[in-house]
Order: structure tokens, then C-alpha cells, then sequence
């Protein structure tokens, strides 16, 4: 029989920061629906979702908080420039 993988329980700080992660993705798609050009919606949620998958297996909590930092950076860029597209 072969061995079944029993996932390893999150710690306390890992688990928070997969919260922010999603959060964070939650947040940058929903600014994404108020882009006004369908092309552009569909290409920068596809963007988004494979930045967000290229990163799905990192460990490091040092480098998960930065990229969490750079999304956010990225997610006032996206609010500012629909706002200013409108």
C-alpha cells in the first residue's frame, strides 16, 4: 500500500499569513472587476493569478511578507489607476 501524505499542520504565524495572502488576492481581484475594458480585466486577473500561483509553494516567511508588501503596493496601483480610468 502506499503511504498517504497527511498535510503538516500550519503554525499560528503561517497560518496568519496565508490569511493575508488570500486576503490580499481577494482584494486585488475585486479592484480588478472595476477595470473598464473586458480585455484588460481578464488579462490582468490572469496575470495575477499566475504571480500568485509562481508563489504558492514559497516557505520563507521573511520573502512571504515581502511579497505580501509588494502585492499591496501593487493592489494601491491598481485602485489608483482605475479610479483615474473612470
Amino acid at each position: 500500500m502506499a503511504a498517504s501524505k497527511i498535510p503538516k499542520a500550519l503554525t499560528l504565524k503561517q497560518f496568519l499569513l496565508r490569511q493575508q495572502v488570500l486576503g490580499l488576492y481577494r482584494d486585488i481581484q475585486r479592484s480588478l472587476r472595476r477595470v473598464p475594458d473586458k480585455t484588460d480585466r481578464e488579462e490582468l486577473r490572469q496575470w495575477a493569478r499566475e504571480e500568485f500561483k509562481k508563489n504558492k509553494k514559497q516557505q520563507d516567511e521573511i520573502a512571504i511578507r515581502m511579497l505580501l508588501t509588494q502585492g499591496k503596493r501593487t493592489l494601491r496601483e491598481i485602485e489608483s489607476t482605475v479610479i483615474l480610468a473612470r
